[in-house]
Parts: structure tokens; C-alpha cells; sequence
């Protein structure tokens, strides 16, 4: 039980992180690299993935 309360913080930012992440691939028409490819990086890495698209992924 006290596992679970130790990682529920983490877990529902970590869900936050990745529905903003898609929200933001979402309206973003030009990434750098295909954008498909982005939206399996948000999903599937976790915590890096969406970091990694806010970083690199969208093109000014």
C-alpha cells in the first residue's frame, strides 16, 4: 500500500505530461522528422518521450 501512495505523484504527472504532449503534437503541423514517429515517441517513452518533443520535435 504504501508503495502505491508513493508512486501515485509520479504516475498521474507522468499522464499529465504525456496528454499535453499529444494536445501539443496534435496542433503542431511541422515537426522535425515525421510526425507519426513523434506521436509513437510522446506514447510509448514515457517521461522522455513528450520532454523530448518539446526539446527537439517542434519546429519554430
Amino acid at each position: 500500500m504504501d508503495l502505491i501512495q508513493l508512486l501515485a505523484p509520479i504516475i498521474i504527472l507522468e499522464l499529465i505530461l504525456a496528454i499535453v504532449g499529444v494536445i501539443a503534437w496534435f496542433k503542431t503541423e511541422n515537426t522535425n522528422g515525421p510526425r507519426w514517429l513523434w506521436l509513437l515517441i510522446i506514447i510509448f517513452i514515457t517521461i522522455l518521450g513528450p520532454i523530448l518533443f518539446f526539446i527537439i520535435g517542434r519546429r519554430q
